[in-house]
């Protein structure tokens, strides 16, 4: 099996559209008033998906965590330090809840997590060298 992407199950459609192509810029790849939504970022499938519809798929309710949540992160890479600064603030500045502002840790990355309208964590970090060589 390859992966071919991952989504999140969403309550306000409209409004996580909004919040990932227009705060983080991933691209969407459909009308935005179908029930799956895709986008993509870097090459990555990332699927919104509306929770009644998916429960109505799939004959079952689910539990659902209202405010953050910890039970995932999406990370994304910048290739500077200063960009971790930079895209934080300005995600904040458009709608992000700040939850952890940048700070360089023991272990030498910089970071910062923010969350979507919905309480997903979202972490924006670099090793302060470009994408290609972040793991050398």
């Amino acid at each position: 099996m390859r992966l071919d992407g991952f989504g999140l199950l969403v309550e306000d459609m409209a409004k996580m559209i909004r919040f990932y192509r227009d705060v983080l810029g991933f691209e969407i790849k459909e009308a935005e008033d179908t029930e799956n939504v895709y986008l993509v970022k870097d090459g990555t499938l990332f699927l919104l998906f509306g929770r009644k519809d998916f429960e109505r798929m799939t004959s079952r309710r689910y539990d659902y965590i209202k405010g953050l949540n910890g039970h995932f992160e999406i990370a994304l890479y910048v290739d500077t330090f200063e960009e971790v600064d930079a895209s934080f603030n300005e995600a904040v500045k458009n709608g992000a809840v700040p939850v952890l502002e940048p700070t360089t840790e023991p272990w030498g990355q910089r970071t910062c997590y923010i969350a979507d309208p919905e309480g997903n964590l979202i972490e924006i970090g670099s090793w302060n060298k470009p994408y290609e060589g972040k793991d050398s």
